[in-house]
């Protein structure tokens, strides 16, 4: 396998997950089998309990691992599935050394970060590379350089280059340069100063890449070439563009692809990109614009729902739409002001999340898309509110609640599910990755998956809670359509709900999972794409395939 790290530095939040999607999906349209391991150097075991206003969402794969956005981001570039333990921490590697200390795997031996935590952390990158089936592996060092939790993670990259040999390996650092308003001046020093702590600790970048608002002048990257003693035509730029998805060509533009050629010694291949020249096609020149209220209590975050909102702008592709997003606290929507809330939106969208705070504007918003026949996507926590409401208006079950938010409830129609009753702990421990979920015949569901007659398809989940079996017949009665369950569960009679929907409305469809971790630029979640082609049609306009 051949490595390619990438390093950041100056300021984090550079992009450097972008950077290295993007280097997957150039080595990919070149025909190359990849895959991408991110470091996050924080001692949490990995981000599942993590704060959203913090560390933005936890993107889970396929396999159940929690772990931070990025691989989310990579999943989506590189179209696949990201294995299992392709998202290092500092608390997974000691943990692991300490365990096998503990197990006198290192009888007499004085336990040191060098060599006993470096091979850990090499091995592991090159497991993940191993099983993913790679030939190149991109690896994300989180942070920036300087960092003391960083250090253990770059000194193993710094080894890998003795280890693997300079043929197999490439150190990519990205970076901040400012452009000064008043003065027109692009600053390079701070550039330089990066370069300098990496250099420091033994890694000599063999490309950079420069976080800029506009591509740098050739005088400029020439300029930081001489000063890092980084070879000429090997500064590259990532400029602000308007969707992320224009950086696989913009890098190719600027001839990243070849120098990354050159120094893995790769052959030489025309690649294939016409996947995101099509996307950026139709997102600069749309047919339509369609505009989305996203309904959550994260709303000061967008990287809280980032995937969920990657999925839209997918769906919006495929539909030959402009996506527009309205952002709606629903700690601030009351009985008198709902409306004002949702004026002007095509349709609503309810996210997942945790904890009761924004519950009651969210039960308020799905009960006003119902009534108001606009077009409801509820994901997760989004399905459980569309329920609640559902046991309060239509089955007078006027204290109808989920028992994380009200224990005292008499009707709680969202329950624990009874696996995680024994549960101890937070970290790892809910319903997570893919799990089946079968879809009735006759539904909107299945036209939505393509299996009208119904069938069997596999979506992501993380979750605690789930329908209470109890009430299912009940709700089932009173008109409410149950249109997928976890197939093979017997002990809740009609199975796990996976899925609702309505018979009386154009388009009012919920799920328990989260299939928004499985959407893709060229291939969008179904879901989601039909939700979109729903609002084109509620604004009176049929969707146009890209």
């Amino acid at each position: 396998m051949k490595y390619i790290f990438v390093t950041g530095g100056v300021v984090s939040s550079l992009g450097k997950g972008v950077v290295t999607s993007s280097l997957g999906a150039l080595l990919r349209a070149r025909g190359y089998k990849v895959t991408a391991v991110k470091i996050d150097p924080y001692i949490n075991i990995d981000a599942g309990t993590m704060r959203p206003y913090e560390h933005g969402e936890v993107f889970v794969t396929a396999g159940g691992s929690e772990t931070d956005l990025d691989i989310g981001n990579y999943e989506r570039f590189l179209d696949m599935d990201i294995p299992e333990g392709s998202n290092i921490t500092t608390g997974q590697v000691y943990q692991t050394v300490i365990r096998k200390e503990r197990a006198g795997e290192y009888l007499s031996q004085t336990v040191q970060v060098i060599p006993h935590i470096t091979d850990e952390i090499k091995y592991r990158i090159r497991t993940a590379g191993e099983r993913a089936g790679a030939e190149i592996v991109i690896v994300e060092v989180g942070g920036t350089v300087g960092d003391i939790e960083s250090t253990p993670f770059l000194e193993a990259i710094r080894q890998m280059r003795f280890d693997e040999g300079v043929e197999n390996t490439m150190f990519v650092h990205v970076t901040l340069v400012p452009y000064l308003e008043t003065s027109h001046e692009f600053k390079t020093k701070p550039t330089q100063h990066s370069v300098a702590t990496l250099r420091s600790v033994g890694i000599s970048p063999d490309a950079i890449i420069v976080r800029s608002k506009v591509e740098l002048p050739q005088d400029i990257a020439k300029k930081i070439a001489l000063f890092t003693s980084v070879m000429p035509g090997r500064v590259f730029t990532s400029y602000d563009v308007a969707n992320i998805y224009e950086l696989p060509i913009a890098f190719e533009e600027q001839g990243l692809g070849r120098v990354v050629e050159k120094q893995l010694e790769l052959e030489k291949v025309t690649p294939n990109l016409s996947v995101w020249q099509n996307a950026v096609q139709v997102m600069k020149r749309p047919g339509n614009e369609v505009k989305i209220a996203i309904a959550g209590k994260y709303t000061a975050m967008p990287d809280a729902y980032k995937s969920l909102l990657e999925s839209l702008e997918h769906a919006a592709i495929a539909n030959n739409a402009r996506l527009n997003v309205k952002w709606v606290n629903t700690e601030e929507v009351t009985e008198g002001d709902i409306a004002e809330h949702f004026e002007g939106t095509d349709a609503i969208l309810v996210p997942g999340g945790f904890g009761i705070r924004g519950i009651e504007g969210k039960i308020r918003t799905a009960r006003y898309a119902r009534e108001n026949k606009i077009p409801y996507l509820g994901i997760c926590l989004g399905m459980q509110i569309a329920v609640i409401e559902y046991a309060r208006s239509i089955c007078k079950l006027e204290q109808a609640n989920s028992s994380e938010f009200d224990q005292y409830s008499p009707h709680q129609v969202i329950g624990l599910m009874p696996e995680q009753l024994e549960v101890e702990g937070m970290g790892g421990t809910m319903r997570l990755g893919d799990w089946p979920m079968k879809v009735e015949a006759g539904t909107k569901l299945g036209e939505i998956y393509s299996v009208p007659n119904g069938g069997t398809v596999m979506e992501r989940h993380r979750h605690r809670y789930e329908v209470n079996p109890e009430y299912v017949q009940q709700l089932k009665d009173a008109g409410l359509v149950i249109s997928g369950v976890t197939p093979g569960i017997k002990s809740r009679g009609a199975g796990l709900v996976e899925a609702i929907e309505l018979k009386d409305h154009p388009f009012f469809v919920a799920l328990q999972s989260h299939p928004e971790f499985k959407s893709r630029p060229m291939r969008p979640s179904p879901p989601f794409k039909a939700f979109v082609a729903a609002a084109l049609r509620h604004q009176g306009k049929d969707q146009v395939e890209a």
